[in-house]
């Protein structure tokens, strides 16, 4: 049987899916061809459409994510300035270097070179761009110099960018070291008055939204979510220039006697402004700060208490007068020059007789203040000390000031109440002990100290007018020609003071270390500056207040004087010629008495139940 030759697929006048071999037969394939596009594009349509539509939210959060931000806006901290407009502490604008850890790391090749550019060992680099990688940001460097990150970021490292920050400056560096404080990297304050103001100082961020490129740099400023509000100004009562001459005198002064250091407080009587405040030694706070605090930084004249010594015996006289058991012409027998007291000797620096209340101040007669003491009721002693401030927190809002120790009346022993009167067993800082005189000054009316120009605070009446008055009477005697206090005399200018000499205690007791210490106003009869100087363990073989501290004060306030044009109230001085001589240096002799004997060890047992009368 004969098969059919099979006939070709395809073969001609033969139609297959794709049409016949003919011109028919392309157009089917090219309406199949056109058909299965549209039907593509119209499935991509449909899906574009989708994901446009229907989860919108969520694509457009996945790209703001990787490529919009909500960054801050830094803003500038408020300026500084003292009473006169001069700035005491300013903020900088400077650049902070930043990187996403992640997208840096995906490039190793790039951070050597950075490493190099930023002056650091790469693998220090590198390890810290580990430990951060789950985060979004990590400072490869703060507050750096604008030129030196401009550089940086022109280089184009994958994820590295800057952001604007600011850097306080103190244009009067170690002057005003202590008192103004410093910030930290968050531009927070610290210390001080950047510290105690920090909420007026510190302004608000702002806030808006940016693009960024893949490498981090901002492409686009999209919209401001929140304006950027500037911290406040804050104006100081403070006048640079008096601060400058303080810590230059201070500084002499410790140069000079070989002390370890000091601190002086000038205040304005009539409102309690601080007109300057230093402490010694000092820092730079300009200086980046690397571990601790630095030497120097604790503000000695509101932060450090002392026993003041014989500057205390103002207010043993005022307690006494104030009794009524004394007056002005009362006599007090010292002779011989010793007087012992609960089996203890309160020593004068020599035998001074029968001395009045204003030679018992001008000699600064340890024996005449524990003879009034021990004719005054211990409360009513306690509470004159107590109103002039001692004791308590002066109320200036300075952080870290401490409110000295004046022990409750019931715990006075007889040795003790003897001690307090001549300025040993209770505590003070120089800002109170100025505060303390202030009121004495001001005509008996105590004004809490402030920092602020121009904000007040009520005066509260501490001792009469009249008796303030006698008071500086007597005061002025100790700068006079038979007092302790001649180096604190200004030409043409009533000087009224006290000075202080203490002995300062370690672990053995009460030791051969010492303070030196001068209080006072001037002009006596409308006093416009009153002063404190302190100055610790002064090693050259001078160390009474008189011969220390007294000098400073004198220094500084001649100048003060001169500055704000105070008229002279000593004319006939000025005629006369008549100014106080120098002490001789025979009447100090280290190894004889002090002129405020220090008490024995056994008086730091004076609260013991064996010290008590």
């Amino acid at each position: 049987m004969r098969r059919r030759a099979a006939r070709p697929r395809n073969a001609p006048g033969q139609v297959g899916w794709w049409g016949s071999g003919g011109v028919s037969g392309l157009r089917t394939r090219f309406i199949v061809l056109s058909v299965l596009g549209a039907m593509l594009v119209t499935a991509l349509g449909l899906r574009a459409a989708h994901l446009q539509l229907r989860n919108e939210d969520f694509y457009q959060a996945q790209g703001d994510a990787r490529f919009k931000r909500d960054v801050k806006i830094v803003t500038v901290r408020g300026m500084i300035t003292d009473r006169n407009g001069e700035p005491l502490a300013v903020s900088s604008p400077v650049l902070s270097l930043k990187a996403d850890p992640a997208e840096l790391l995906k490039h190793p090749q790039w951070l050597p070179e950075l490493a190099s550019a930023l002056g650091m060992d790469v693998e220090v680099l590198k390890a810290g761009l580990e430990a951060r990688r789950e985060q979004s940001y990590h400072y490869l460097g703060r507050r750096l110099n604008p030129v030196v990150v401009e550089r940086i970021i022109q280089l184009g490292f994958p994820g590295v960018n800057s952001e604007r920050e600011f850097r306080r400056f103190y244009p009067s560096a170690a002057v005003t070291a202590q008192v103004l404080g410093r910030t930290n990297l968050e531009d927070a304050g610290q210390e001080g008055l950047e510290l105690a103001y920090d909420d007026w100082l510190t302004g608000i961020d702002g806030l808006k939204r940016i693009i960024r490129d893949l490498r981090g740099a901002i492409v686009e400023d999209v919209d401001l979510i929140r304006p950027a509000e500037p911290g406040r100004e804050l104006v100081l009562s403070l006048d640079r220039r008096i601060q400058y001459l303080a810590y230059r005198e201070l500084g002499r002064a410790l140069d000079r006697h070989q002390a370890d250091a000091g601190s002086m407080v000038v205040l304005d009587p009539g409102n309690g402004e601080v007109l300057a405040m230093v402490s010694l030694p000092s820092y730079n706070p300009n200086e980046p700060l690397r571990g601790a605090l630095p030497i120097g930084s604790k503000n000695l004249a509101a932060a450090d208490t002392i026993e003041p010594g014989s500057v205390i015996k103002a207010f043993t006289v005022a307690a006494a007068l104030e009794s009524g058991r004394f007056d002005t012409d009362s006599v007090i027998p010292t002779s011989p020059g010793t007087f012992p007291v609960a089996g203890h000797v309160v020593r004068d620096v020599r035998d001074f007789g029968a001395v009045s209340m204003t030679r018992l101040l001008a000699k600064s007669s340890n024996i005449g203040a524990a003879k009034l003491a021990l004719e005054l009721p211990s409360e009513q002693m306690h509470d004159v000390f107590r109103r002039f401030g001692f004791g308590a927190d002066s109320g200036s809002g300075f952080p870290g000031e401490q409110a000295g120790k004046l022990p409750e009346p019931g715990r006075w022993g007889t040795l003790k109440k003897v001690t307090i009167s001549y300025g040993y067993g209770l505590e003070t800082t120089p800002l109170q002990l100025a505060q303390a005189y202030a009121a004495i000054a001001n005509g008996g009316e105590l004004v809490p100290p402030t920092f602020i120009r121009d904000v007040h605070k009520p005066a509260r009446r501490v001792i009469d007018p009249e008796l303030s008055v006698r008071l500086v009477e007597m005061l002025e005697a100790v700068t006079g020609r038979e007092g302790t206090g001649q180096s604190a005399a200004i030409r043409g200018y009533r000087v009224a003071g006290k000075t202080g000499t203490s002995r300062k205690v370690g672990k053995a007791g009460y030791e051969k270390n010492y303070l030196s210490v001068f209080a006072g106003f001037v002009p006596a009869t409308r006093p416009r500056f009153v002063a404190v100087v302190v100055i610790d363990n002064p090693k050259s073989g001078k160390y009474y207040g008189g011969d220390v501290a007294a000098p400073v004060f004198q220094s500084v306030l001649e100048g003060a004087l001169r500055l704000y044009r105070v008229a002279p109230d000593w004319l006939d001085q000025l005629t006369a010629d008549a100014l106080p001589r120098p002490i001789p240096d025979s009447m100090a002799s280290a190894e004889s008495v002090l002129e405020e004997v220090a008490p024995t060890e056994a008086v730091r047992l004076a609260e013991s139940p064996e010290a008590q009368p």
